[in-house]
C-alpha cells in the first residue's frame, strides 16, 4: 500500500506525501494523441473524453460500474462530527480502487463555489454523455461518475434530513486539470440531497500539488524577479508612495512564496495502451450503444 507522510495545511486541510506507489494507481487517467483521454478503474473504463478542436471544450462519456473509493457513510457516523479530512485521507490511503500515486496531495474542505458550479449548468446531470464547454471563461464544473438518484430515492431522503440538520458528510471531489473541473468521486446521493434542500453540498477536495523540487525551482525564479524589482525601486527617490509600493511588493512576495507548495499541479495521465486506435474503438462502441447522442 506504500506510505504517506502527513502535513497539516490551513484551516483543517492536510497534505499527503505519498511514496512507494510508483506504478499507475487503480483509478487513473490514460491519454493518447489528439486530446483523447479515458479514466480507468482497475480493468474497467469508466469515462471516455476528447478535447474539442481549438480547445473549445471536452466531450465526455461515462460507463456504469464505477466504485467509490470511500466506504459507505451511515447516519450514525454523520452525526458523530468526524474529522472528515483526516477520515477521507485514511480511507483513500487504504482504498483498493482509488487515485493516489507517488506525489503530494492536498485534501481540504471547500464549501464556497461560484453559483454556476453546483446550482447552474456546470453541475452535469445528464447521463451518460455530456459536453464541458470551455468557450467562455473556462468551465470549473462537477462531473458525476454514476447516474444521479432522484430526489425522493430512499437514500437521498435520508441524506436530506442530515442536510437540513447540518450533519451531512461532505462529498469528495477530485480536481482534474484535463477537464478544467472536478470529478465527483464519492457522495452522489449526498450531493443530490443537499441540492434538493437548496444548499451547496459540503465538499472535501482532492488536488495534486507540486513536488518539492518543482515548487522550490519556481520559488527561486520568483525570488530573482522580486530582487530585481526591489533594486529598480530602490533607485527611485524616496517618497511615501515608493515606500507603500515597496510594502505592497513585500506582502505579495510573501503571499506568493507561501502558496507555491499548495498550488494545483497537473493531473497525471499514463499512456493509453494501444494509443489512439484503441481509444477510437472504445468511442465507436459507445456511439453504437447510444446512437442518438
Amino acid at each position: 500500500m506504500g506510505s504517506a507522510r502527513r502535513e497539516l495545511w490551513g484551516a483543517g486541510g492536510l497534505v499527503l506525501d505519498v511514496r512507494q506507489r510508483p506504478g499507475p494507481p487503480p483509478l487513473r487517467f490514460e491519454a493518447a494523441d489528439g486530446g483523447r483521454m479515458l479514466l480507468r478503474q482497475g480493468g474497467r473504463v469508466v469515462l471516455l473524453g476528447r478535447v474539442e478542436k481549438w480547445n473549445q471544450g471536452v466531450y465526455v462519456s461515462r460507463y456504469d460500474g464505477y466504485r467509490p473509493p470511500l466506504p459507505p457513510i451511515g447516519s450514525a457516523l454523520m452525526r458523530s462530527a468526524a474529522n472528515w479530512v483526516h477520515a477521507y485521507a485514511r480511507w483513500l490511503e487504504r482504498a483498493p480502487a482509488g487515485p493516489l500515486h507517488d506525489s503530494r496531495w492536498l485534501l481540504g474542505v471547500r464549501n464556497a463555489f461560484p453559483p454556476y458550479v453546483w446550482h447552474g449548468e456546470d453541475f452535469v446531470r445528464d447521463w451518460p454523455h455530456c459536453h464541458l464547454d470551455w468557450s467562455a471563461a473556462g468551465w470549473h464544473g462537477v462531473v458525476p461518475l454514476r447516474p444521479l438518484s432522484s430526489e425522493d430515492a430512499p437514500r437521498v431522503k435520508a441524506c436530506r434530513k442530515h442536510a437540513r440538520g447540518g450533519t451531512l458528510a461532505p462529498v469528495l471531489l477530485w480536481w482534474v486539470t484535463a477537464l478544467d473541473g472536478w470529478l465527483l468521486l464519492d457522495g452522489h446521493d449526498r450531493a443530490v440531497a443537499a441540492l434538493a434542500e437548496g444548499l451547496t453540498p459540503p465538499c472535501v477536495v482532492l488536488t495534486r500539488v507540486p513536488e518539492e523540487e518543482d515548487w522550490r525551482r519556481t520559488a527561486d525564479e520568483v525570488a530573482d524577479s522580486h530582487a530585481s524589482r526591489l533594486v529598480r525601486l530602490a533607485a527611485r527617490p524616496a517618497t511615501p508612495g515608493v515606500e507603500r509600493q515597496r510594502e505592497t511588493m513585500l506582502r505579495a512576495y510573501a503571499d506568493t512564496l507561501s502558496s507555491l507548495p499548495y498550488e494545483p499541479a497537473r493531473t497525471y495521465s499514463w499512456p493509453l495502451p494501444g494509443g489512439a486506435p484503441a481509444w477510437d474503438a472504445l468511442a465507436a462502441a459507445a456511439m453504437f450503444q447510444f446512437p442518438c447522442d
